[in-house]
């Protein structure tokens, strides 16, 4: 099959580069349901086993550090032989951590599923491998094309939920997790053949659109930018996962409804899929440095949100901005990425900003569980993730006005 060239002389995008976006955004959707299937089980599995919630917090966190760690082999996979073989490989492991988790009859085998075979082997070639090979389809439309493929943690937060809470009363958690792993399996598989065709070639932009990246980014080091902006995906992720991991366990504390609860983490990932796209488009407009600046504040202001509302309403008022908030962080970092490093590089430099990430992600789901143990409310824990917000905020606004007074020469990526 052979896409037509944007229609703008000279530029990198086909149509059928819009065809990977649609077809990346439902393999991510479909795939980061694991973690959600996780969060709605989570009392289920404690109840069961007479766990703290620490332990299925922990399973969250080795999902993430998996796969983070198991990113930077993907993202070099991605880099030596293309997206198809990595996602693949994906696939089947996602499945089959899902049906391991659904025989699970110890803390260890809930995280050796979450941890090596979900998370290690699988959600690794979900996240920053997806979006480092969508980034090679466009140059002038990169925002909102990452936008529409991160949207796929909306989707999945927005439709996975009320379903493992229907199967989840019905049937029980390890049914859930059965069903999961099957249709991961019968679905994903067909979806990944769909991504076997190679971008084209990255060094012919449109006409007036340039790669940013250079071998001293902002006049700085390289491993120092980079540094900085792990050390801030650090910051925005742990807070960031605090009440994603932790939202409807928190809302059924307060006395709400189960259903309720799941409704409200549904209306949290819808917002963040709209919210998603129109930062993307406004990142295409204001640069991913700005971008992030907002969408980061707007996600503190929702952390102090859920430390002092508890009613039903106000919570959906909170979760609406949360949702726009969080939204918008992490589809910057591949664009600021791709702007300030040259794009051979974009593989391995997305990966291990997946990887502090990840390590963010779980640090905030841990240690939510760990704070709510020691205090039996999540309040305190909310306001820890608001400091490590205010850290992300921090740092990034160091790297905004460093960008406003260095203004480097581009060069093609």
């Amino acid at each position: 099959m052979t896409g037509r060239p944007s229609s703008r002389a000279g530029g990198v995008e086909v149509r059928f580069g819009w065809v990977v976006v649609l077809v990346t955004l439902l393999i991510s959707s479909i795939a980061q349901g694991a973690p959600n299937v996780l969060f709605v089980t989570l009392k289920s599995i404690t109840g069961e086993f007479g766990w703290p919630r620490a332990v299925p917090s922990g399973a969250f966190a080795l999902m993430m550090i998996g796969s983070g760690v198991g990113g930077l082999f993907m993202g070099w996979w991605l880099d030596k032989r293309g997206i198809f073989q990595p996602v693949l490989f994906g696939s089947v492991m996602i499945a089959l951590g899902a049906f391991i988790a659904s025989r699970a009859e110890s803390q260890f085998s809930l995280y050796l599923a979450n941890g090596l075979f979900i998370g290690m082997l699988g959600e690794a070639a979900m996240v920053a491998p997806l979006i480092a090979n969508v980034t090679r389809w466009f140059d002038r439309r990169r925002g909102l094309a990452v936008a529409i493929v991160a949207c796929g943690q909306a989707v999945a937060g927005a439709v996975w939920p009320p379903v493992a809470q229907m199967l989840n009363e019905a049937v029980g958690w390890r049914d859930t997790y059965l069903f999961y792993s099957v249709f991961t399996l019968v679905t994903l598989v067909p979806l990944v053949l769909l991504l076997r065709r190679r971008p084209p070639d990255g060094h012919y932009l449109a006409s007036g659109v340039v790669d940013h990246g250079s071998e001293r980014p902002l006049g700085l080091s390289p491993p120092l930018v980079q540094g900085a902006l792990c050390l801030a995906s650090i910051g925005c992720c742990t807070a960031m996962s605090m009440p994603l991991v932790h939202l409807i366990s928190h809302a059924t504390d307060l006395g709400h409804s189960a259903t309720d609860a799941a409704r409200l983490f549904s209306l949290l990932f819808v917002t963040a899929f709209f919210g998603r796209l129109g930062f993307g488009m406004l990142a295409d407009r204001i640069g991913g440095v700005t971008t992030m600046l907002l969408a980061s504040s707007i996600q503190a202001a929702g952390m102090l949100g859920f430390v002092f509302v508890d009613s039903l309403l106000g919570l959906y008022l909170v979760a609406v901005g949360f949702g726009v908030g969080f939204a918008g962080i992490m589809l910057c970092y591949p664009l600021i990425i791709r702007m300030w490093f040259p794009a051979a590089q974009a593989g391995r430099r997305i990966a291990a900003l997946f990887f502090s990430a990840a390590i963010g992600m779980a640090t905030g789901g841990w240690l939510a569980g760990v704070i709510f143990d020691l205090t039996g409310g999540y309040a305190a824990a909310f306001l820890t993730g608001f400091a490590f917000n205010v850290m992300n905020i921090a740092v990034i606004g160091l790297l905004f006005l460093r960008q406003a007074r260095f203004r480097p020469e581009p060069v093609p990526g």
